[in-house]
């Protein structure tokens, strides 16, 4: 990755037309082609850019260029369309380059993956004398995140989310209505468990007689204790 602080003026060519005057800003030239332009305001969000794939080439000024102060002239030509960045550096402030590797990825953590194994390694969460059937209970229409039995030996689907949504509800309403053709498991309960349930999921599973669990994520994997709490 090349970092480079100029002041620059930049054009933008192509199926749209953009400009930004001379200003001091950030250029960012990464290893897949992409270049990025700053500014010290704007967040994330670059001010313009270029897509990968594209060439950058770098060239002097021509005369009228150089009589308007400028040292160098970068093209960032897009390999896919007739669209070019040129960015026109009056002053180089700062420049540097790192070889930054392989990036292993986002490595989320509390996906539904991770909810399901705690919930089922901690299947009291839901209440006294619940115990597991099986996670991943396979269905005609897909699996059920965690099958369980509670205290009287009634069988309880639940559905597992980060965020709850209708969708949600939805997907677990057609689970329920499948396992209660099963006379070895009617009558068949469900559970909505999410991190997050918004107020429509609520409402819909309410209507339909379906339980909803928010999840303490940190709580179950024991990074947080809330007896601890002041609130």
């Amino acid at each position: 990755m090349r970092i480079v602080i100029a002041r620059c003026s930049v054009d933008y060519i192509g199926r749209l037309k953009a400009h930004l005057p001379l200003a001091t800003r950030l250029l960012i030239v990464k290893a897949d082609g992409s270049v990025l332009v700053h500014s010290d305001g704007g967040s994330y969000k670059p001010l313009n850019w270029m897509s990968p794939p594209a060439r950058l080439s770098a060239a002097p000024p021509d005369d009228t260029d150089a009589k308007a102060g400028i040292i160098d002239v970068w093209t960032v030509q897009s390999a896919k369309s007739d669209d070019r960045l040129v960015i026109r550096i009056h002053e180089h402030i700062h420049e540097t380059s790192h070889d930054l590797g392989v990036d292993p990825g986002l490595v989320k953590d509390g996906v539904e993956a991770d909810l399901q194994r705690l919930l089922a390694e901690q299947i009291h969460t839901l209440g006294d004398g619940y115990t597991l059937v099986r996670r991943e209970y396979m269905t005609a229409i897909g699996p059920v995140d965690i099958l369980a039995r509670d205290a009287d030996g009634s069988t309880v689907a639940i559905e597992l989310k980060r965020r709850g949504d209708i969708d949600g509800v939805e997907q677990l309403t057609r689970y329920l209505e499948l396992l209660n053709r099963n006379p070895l498991l009617a009558p068949v309960r469900g559970v909505f468990a999410a991190q997050q349930i918004k107020p429509q999921a609520r409402v819909l599973a309410a209507d339909r007689g379906i339980d909803c669990l928010t999840l303490d994520y940190d709580a179950m994997r024991g990074v947080d204790n809330s007896e601890s709490r002041l609130f």
